[in-house]
């Protein structure tokens, strides 16, 4: 909602639930059976539904390349990056070397997101 938030950041999330099997058995137990409803919770659906870039700041998403949501499937980021690039949504994709969907990796890069919302909050 741009009109709520002026910065948005992510630490590997499924960027396209209603794409993956996690999403779809999530959304079919907490928003039923209509698929139609659950793009209004989808990240990707819903920039693919905008008319254009929603937001004026980039959006910060990192994700690790070892992350095992990631390799089998679920996080689906390429989804997302081409979502946003079709809409003019500025995106940092950052795909991490060697870090997995830990603590470790959080703890290594939460420092940078509390920077970028730290200038776009200022």
């Amino acid at each position: 909602d741009p009109g709520t938030y002026s910065s948005v950041s992510a630490f590997s999330p499924i960027c396209n639930p209603t794409q993956c099997p996690w999403g779809q058995k999530a959304f079919s137990r907490y928003l039923g059976s209509d698929k139609a409803k659950w793009n209004d919770y989808d990240a990707t659906e819903l920039v693919k539904a905008s008319s254009a870039a929603s937001l004026t700041n980039p959006i910060l998403i990192d994700i690790g390349d070892s992350d095992s949501f990631l390799t089998a499937g679920q996080l689906l980021p390429e989804n997302f990056k081409t979502a946003c690039e079709s809409k003019g949504q500025a995106l940092q994709l950052r795909i991490q070397p060697g870090y997995d969907h830990s603590y470790f990796f959080i703890t290594t890069f939460i420092a940078e997101h509390i920077a970028f919302h730290a200038k776009y909050l200022a």
